[in-house]
């Protein structure tokens, strides 16, 4: 007779874990969209009416509080030099808040960059994104990406367009 209650508690457990992994998961999926549409709004689209959307009034970015409009600022830095940059993921994982992106820039340099003047070449470097969502919005962000494998492909002594 205990048998019973003690079979219909480990059913009643095992799906409960069920339930709550796919609701999980559909909040890991979720986060990655997110990640994405930033990605793609902002950085390649530059629709930065876009922000609301994505982030609340302000963000940390690498331990450093920033608005709309500091970001706006690094974008069109980088903009400058590389006009047709973009941005293209590679791979994302997702774990509890957190989204873990694998990034490829590439562009044309074609605007001085560090003192560097426009050389024409084409780059293409990685870089990797953590960002923590909450409630829909990133909310934190830890960005590295590999600037100085830009400024070798930009200083290194080959013709434009190889």
């Amino acid at each position: 007779m205990l048998r019973t209650p003690l079979i219909l508690a480990f059913i009643v457990g095992i799906t409960a874990c069920v339930i709550h992994g796919a609701g999980d998961r559909q909040i890991q999926e979720y986060n990655k969209a997110v990640v994405r549409g930033y990605m793609e709004e902002l950085l390649n689209e530059e629709a930065w009416d876009s922000w609301d959307r994505y982030f609340p009034e302000r963000v940390v970015f690498n331990e450093t509080e920033i608005t709309k409009d500091s970001l706006i600022g690094a974008s069109q830095f980088l903009r400058n030099a590389f006009p047709d940059l973009r941005v293209t993921i590679e791979d994302q994982i997702a774990e509890r808040d957190r989204v873990v992106t694998r990034v490829v820039f590439c562009g044309t340099h074609r605007g001085e960059f560090r003192g560097i003047p426009a050389t024409g070449k084409t780059v293409r470097y990685s870089g990797i994104a953590i960002d923590r969502i909450v409630n829909g919005k990133v909310v934190q962000m830890w960005h590295e990406a590999d600037v100085s494998q830009m400024i070798e492909q930009i200083t290194e002594k080959r013709p434009a367009g190889v």
